[in-house]
């Protein structure tokens, strides 16, 4: 008898406390709260009942799930692999600003479900990189970055819209090419140096070359001048010049002939 009130006593004291827990979980169970800067959906056996905005609400408890979204913009970064138009192997890490809306969030759930970033924008990322890719050859991706991103920005944009979801913005973050193709643009750019100077060469050689024939024209054509210039006329002047002189010096005085033999003798005084 001692035993068995000893049982009744321990029942009853462990009753008390469960019910107090079970009114706990009941009363714990009937709300759920939506932070700020989300949507929640509520479902009920698995179906939609409805979605919530942020603030205070209602479910049955043990019954009702609640599946929570941020409608924030959110940035996810994506590593993927394409072939460039030479068949080179271009790894790409892009940057992607995403979100939904509020209103889109039961079809959302329905239609893509709550991990929606993993399941459909990163797989559209993939396709729609090999896509663009494809148009480029591997050194010109670099060069092409820019355009390459905007390309992507304006097909994923108008794709994930036909999902309602909203992509704000693209950036490509990160480039990684095979180390057979950065050692051939290593030496291609060595190369293109290399051809640099000898042209660089070849102009300096050619400018001194013309330098020297300009030099030897000038020279020819000053010789050529001086030639010119030592005509006839300049002979007749020359010899004018020298009678001149000569009168100069002459005293007045007529030269004195001798007679004799075939020839005069002139004697000058």
């Amino acid at each position: 008898m001692r035993n068995a009130n000893i049982y009744d006593f321990n029942w009853k004291k462990l009753i008390i406390p469960a019910l107090i827990l079970l009114g706990l979980i009941v009363a714990g169970g009937s709300y759920f709260t939506v932070p700020a800067g989300s949507v929640a959906v509520k479902l009920r056996f698995g179906k939609i009942v409805g979605s919530y905005t942020e603030g205070l609400h209602l479910k049955l408890p043990l019954v009702d799930n609640v599946e929570k979204f941020s409608v924030r913009i959110k940035k996810d970064s994506f590593d993927t692999e394409a072939f460039s138009k030479d068949l080179q192997t271009v790894g790409l890490t892009l940057a992607i600003n995403h979100r939904i809306q509020p209103d889109t969030i039961i079809s959302i759930y329905r239609n893509l479900g709550p991990d929606y970033t993993n399941t459909v924008l990163k797989p559209m990322v993939e396709e729609w990189t090999k896509a663009v890719l494809a148009k480029y050859s591997a050194e010109s991706v670099i060069s092409n970055r820019v355009q390459v991103a905007k390309e992507l920005d304006e097909i994923l944009k108008a794709k994930m819209a036909e999902k309602q979801v909203i992509v704000s913005d693209i950036a490509i973050t990160n480039f990684e090419f095979s180390p057979q193709f950065l050692k051939a643009v290593e030496e291609k750019q060595i190369a293109e140096q290399e051809a640099k100077r000898a042209t660089n060469l070849v102009e300096k050689v050619k400018k001194e070359a013309e330098q020297k024939i300009l030099q030897a024209e000038a020279e020819a054509k000053s010789l050529r001048l001086q030639r010119e210039v030592v005509s006839d006329n300049l002979i007749k002047l020359r010899q004018v010049e020298a009678q001149l002189k000569a009168i100069e010096k002459w005293d007045g005085r007529m030269p004195t002939y001798m007679a004799g033999g075939e020839l005069p003798f002139v004697m000058v005084k």
